[in-house]
């Protein structure tokens, strides 16, 4: 699902006009129905709601909206905030077909005409738009701050009032608060920022029939995934596939005091499918290796606590692996990057990258350019900070993001709530799997198990990582279902692991 920006939501609703064809004011009916269809499933029509609507198109959104809840017996006050001499033809269009319907409409046009907001009300937030320029003021940001006060349930029509769709809001700026974000067709780009949390809510999306061959057309690098998607990429296993059909993978992982790392990395990788598993850790994890996961072998490391590489036992080079996935536990000793500087030279076929080997290149960044191409690179924000610089918003980070993936020609995975992976082609995808819950040490290590497996698989590294990053989440969510997202642990989360 492509994200467009401003822009072209406008030229999106244009050319729906003009090709479908259907007449503007319809369009906004047809949108107003949509979000009542929604609404209704949620809030009884006992409920008593108040609908602020502004002087533009999502103001005659409100108005739309006002008129289909009081066909179905809701009790509704509709305020039309005043803060411009004009309005625009479909909001009077909306505005003429309502007063034939209510007894009264409001007019807010100073401070004391905002009415009094219970706790047991929902506020429907119809102001501004997706079209926003600038910041609110006057009657509209005294308004805001009213509802953001209220004790009652908010939810806003396509966007938060104040908040931008595509760039970054001041942090003077008045922006609604909602609980719930009711959007048009695609998501906004601002949804899935993480400091508009509080600005966006639960936001879900109403189909309203919008152009197709526009959408399909129209230029963007960001894009949503949705599970139909991700469900899309996943490979069908043959009757007649063995172990070997599906990839031996390495996992360089663990040191002493984090052994746990390289079980929960180990763990996660066979459940998501590859062949087989060669774990190489400091020997101190032998024995906990092969009996927390006695389905994967061991290459113990000569070192009893870190990794330098070395083994005692016969094995492969890692160029010989399917692919390589390191960096869960093992920490920075100068043991460790030596490993590291020597491996990465060595390898031709795309690799995992997370934790201390991310911090060690981020240390040695003349190693970044040794990395296999199309690598997958897995850093959570602090650590990406470190291979890059510091942002003043999350629209700088989401370029930096960009560039740092065409620099190098690698799948880069920024870990938080919507993950982003980042590819090559300057390409964006954001997830829409997980919650709060994955906050909890353990969990980025098991993601890098599901990416290595599934790199091993043969998967493409764009499609391994979106992939991943989906399940992986997914995983998440059905580990909250059973424990909440307060108690869940990534051992939960590998249990959770379900491939289909």
């Amino acid at each position: 699902m492509k994200i467009l920006n401003a822009d072209q939501i406008r030229a999106l609703d244009k050319s729906t006009i003009q090709n479908e064809p259907i007449a503007p004011i319809n369009l906004m009916e047809r949108a107003a129905l949509a979000f009542v269809d929604w609404f209704v499933d949620r809030f009884p029509n006992t409920t008593s709601t108040k609908i602020f609507c502004g002087l533009g198109n999502n103001g005659g959104d409100g108005l739309a909206i006002a008129r289909l809840l009081l066909e179905r017996d809701y009790p509704i006050d509709v305020y039309v905030v005043r803060y411009a001499p004009r309005e625009s033809d479909d909001f009077m269009h909306n505005h003429r077909r309502l007063k034939l319907v209510i007894e009264r409409i409001h007019y807010v046009e100073l401070t004391e005409d905002i009415p009094a907001i219970r706790h047991n009300e929902v506020v429907i937030d119809a102001i501004l738009g997706s079209g926003l320029s600038r910041p609110a003021e006057g009657i509209i940001k005294d308004t805001i701050g009213a509802i953001n006060r209220a004790p009652a349930t908010v939810v806003s029509v396509d966007i938060a009032s104040g908040l931008y769709t595509d760039q970054a809001n001041s942090q003077a700026d008045t922006i609604i608060e909602p609980d719930y974000t009711v959007t048009f067709q695609l998501p906004k780009l601002a949804f899935v920022m993480p400091k508009n949390g509080r600005y966006v809510g639960e936001w879900h999306l109403v189909d309203i029939r919008l152009h197709k061959r526009y959408i399909d057309h129209a230029p963007t690098p960001y894009y949503y995934t949705q599970p139909k998607d991700a469900r899309l990429l996943l490979h069908k296993r043959e009757r007649f596939s063995n172990k070997g059909s599906f990839g031996h993978a390495l996992l360089l992982a663990g040191s002493y005091g984090k052994i746990g790392a390289a079980v929960l990395s180990a763990r996660a990788c066979l459940r998501s499918g590859v062949g087989l598993l060669t774990v190489h850790a400091p020997s101190c994890g032998y024995t906990t290796l092969q009996t927390a996961v006695p389905e994967a072998m061991c290459r113990p490391d000569s070192n009893e606590r870190m990794l330098t590489g070395q083994s005692e036992v016969d094995t492969p080079p890692p160029a010989d692996y399917s692919t390589v996935g390191i960096g869960p536990g093992i920490g920075k000793a100068p043991e460790t990057l030596a490993m590291l500087r020597d491996l990465l030279p060595t390898l031709t076929k795309p690799m995992v990258v997370d934790a201390d080997a991310l911090n060690l290149l981020s240390e040695n960044r003349e190693l970044l350019d040794k990395l296999p191409k199309y690598s997958i690179l897995t850093p959570h924000p602090k650590e990406f900070e470190r291979l890059t610089q510091t942002w003043k918003d999350d629209y700088q980070k989401l370029e930096l993001l960009r560039n740092f993936a065409k620099k190098y020609k690698v799948v880069v995975v920024l870990k938080g709530a919507y993950s982003a992976v980042a590819t090559p082609d300057g390409d964006i995808h954001f997830n829409s799997t997980g919650n709060p819950g994955l906050s909890t040490g353990g969990t980025g290590d098991v993601l890098t198990g599901v990416l290595t497996a599934l790199l091993a698989q043969g998967y493409d590294p764009i499609e391994a990582a979106v992939l991943g990053v989906f399940f992986h989440g997914l995983a998440g969510d059905r580990a909250a279902e059973q424990r909440g997202p307060i108690g869940m642990t990534a051992s939960d989360v590998v249990d959770a692991l379900r491939w289909e």
